[in-house]
Order: structure tokens, then sequence, then C-alpha cells
């Protein structure tokens, strides 16, 4: 199960990178997906941009960098949930996501219709 699980989180994190290359440009430094229970978590680190880190220095712009991958996000939802659902075999019930302009890290949550963590225990 371990190995199958981990391979799996693997898996989502590089398509999940490989998909903000292609859209933005470029992609976290790293990535790192969570199976527990009914929910994918996924931890970006390395997301701003220069121009972003130079933002972030005042609260204008942290409410800027903010509400720019806030829309862009929503832009993209459907590729990130079909990246999931791809994966997973499992139908993605929800998303959502936040930025930290303070640390450079964005967290993204899928909540999938059923408990994909249990599934992955009975395949040895």
């Amino acid at each position: 199960m371990l190995n199958s699980k981990k391979k799996l989180e693997a898996e989502i994190s590089a398509a999940f990178i490989k998909l903000q290359r292609e859209l933005i440009g470029r992609g976290p430094q790293e990535a790192k997906t969570y199976i527990i229970s009914d929910m994918l978590i996924t931890r970006f680190k390395g997301v701003l941009t220069v121009e972003e880190k130079h933002l972030a220095n005042c609260e204008t712009g942290r409410q800027l960098v903010k509400q720019m991958r806030e829309v862009l996000r929503e832009m993209y939802s459907k590729q990130y949930e079909d990246i999931v659902e791809q994966y997973t075999g499992c139908k993605v019930l929800s998303s959502h996501s936040d930025i930290s302009t303070k640390t450079g890290e964005r967290i993204e949550v899928f909540i999938v219709d059923k408990d994909l963590e249990k599934s992955l225990e009975t395949i040895k």
C-alpha cells in the first residue's frame, strides 16, 4: 500500500508541476501531495515570481498577488481537477486553494467522492 500511495502522490505532484509550467510559464520549485482519507492536499513551494516577491513587500502588492493568483486558479481549476480525477479514478467534489505571499507557498486541497487512502490500502 505504502508504495502505491507514495507513487500516486509523486505522480500527481509531477503532473501539477507540468501543468503549471505549461499554463504560467514556470512551475513551483517543489511540490508534495498527500492523500488523506477523501482528500488530496498538495503543497507547492517557491511559487512566487521575482515580480510577485517585490510586490509582496507592501500590503497593496500582497493583495494584488493574492487576487491575481486567485483569478488564475479559478481559470484553471478544471485542469487541476481533471488531473486528480485522471490519476485517482475519483470524482472531485470540491477544490480549494490559497497562497502565502509571506512564504511563497501555495496549498491545493481536493475533496473526492471516496476514501482514496482506504482504497489504496486494499491494493497490495
